[in-house]
């Protein structure tokens, strides 16, 4: 007897076997080390190159490090959502509650769709390594739409270890499925 083929897993199987992915870090400190020629001590863009060095169906092919501004981070939401190439657009930083946190602010009304479900399961993962902090954090995942395709956006906190943490149990498992869902024609 065949076994039943599960939907979620229909629609992995028909995901793309190639997904562009965009990282930019919102860093006042990070921004003004780039800004004054110092090397940046960003640790998150290297950590993400590992953990998709093992997964060779998503690949990184565009980085960025911004301030903590509404302006700053505008612009680079316009030049990568112009961009048909990227598939997934990752904020890293500013989703915290200190006044200069404002990824949070300037970016989750735009999300037309928003999946709950990423930052409750990103909080509960969180608790596990951090404790009661994790509650502190505003992760959130949504979708936006261009003309021409639609992109799926997570707001993290501008920890590399939450990023990793993200990427590893909750994002690389399941883009290619959420790229499929977003993009399929009905």
């Amino acid at each position: 007897m065949k076994k039943k083929i599960e939907v979620h897993e229909e629609h992995k199987h028909k995901a793309p076997k190639k997904i562009n992915l965009a990282l930019i870090i919102v860093s006042t400190s990070r921004f003004n080390e780039i800004k004054s020629g110092i090397r940046s001590s960003d640790k998150t863009i290297p950590r993400v190159k590992r953990v998709l060095k093992d997964n060779p169906s998503i690949s990184l092919v565009f980085t960025s490090i911004v301030p903590d501004s509404e302006e700053h981070i505008n612009n680079i939401l316009i030049k990568v959502m112009k961009d048909d190439t990227i598939d997934s657009i990752i904020f890293s930083g500013g989703t915290g509650l200190s006044q200069k946190d404002i990824t949070y602010e300037t970016l989750e009304p735009r999300l037309e769709k928003k999946f709950d479900g990423f930052g409750e399961l990103f909080r509960s993962l969180s608790y596990n390594e951090i404790g009661t902090s994790a509650m502190l954090s505003r992760a959130t995942a949504g979708i936006l739409t261009s003309k021409t395709k639609n992109k799926v956006v997570f707001l993290l906190p501008g920890s590399p270890n939450a990023v990793r943490l993200a990427l590893q149990h909750i994002i690389v498992p399941e883009l290619g499925h959420i790229v499929y869902l977003i993009n399929k024609e009905e």
